[in-house]
């Protein structure tokens, strides 16, 4: 009889763990991801060339860093923030096409804060002019047509 109470009291206690890691696992999974309108701004476009001297290929989005120069010779590191990297491997960006040293031009929307040198990356343009959607679809990004799966606006009610 006490064996057995000892054997539901350790289940009873398992149990409680995977319920209490299931909780704080579940609440800390969606505050790590922003709709776009809560950190870039979609009224400030930004066109973003140099040379990649980043990459973080980590979930919930891909970051790309890169070296621009200003137009005053000055050299500012930004960071651009693309889709998660299963997204990004489905529209055909992959490790080798975003190697460091890669010239790159990146169209895009600045982060809310203008202080900080980030951006949600809409496209990335290569010197051969071969273009990779970057962006994030479904997430309050405008839809400025950069997205392959936006489908185009219907004519008629609304649509002119």
């Amino acid at each position: 009889m006490r064996t057995r109470k000892r054997i539901l009291n350790s289940k009873f206690s398992i149990r409680n763990f995977f319920t209490a890691a299931w909780i704080v696992a579940s609440a800390v999974a969606p505050a790590a991801h922003h709709a776009f309108g809560g950190e870039f701004d979609s009224t400030r476009p930004v066109v973003l060339k140099g040379p990649i001297t980043r990459v973080e290929w980590v979930n919930p989005h891909a970051w790309i860093h890169l070296e621009v120069t200003t137009a005053d010779g000055k050299k500012e590191e930004w960071m651009v923030e693309g889709g998660s990297p299963n997204s990004l491997l489905r529209r055909g960006v992959t490790k080798e096409a975003l190697a460091v040293g890669t010239m790159i031009v990146v169209d895009g929307y600045q982060a809310r804060d203008h202080n900080l040198l980030r951006a949600n990356g809409r496209n990335i343009t290569y010197p051969d002019g071969r273009k990779l959607f970057l962006g994030s679809s479904g997430t309050g990004a405008p839809a400025d047509g950069a997205d392959p799966s936006d489908s185009p606006t219907p004519a008629g009610r609304g649509g002119r």
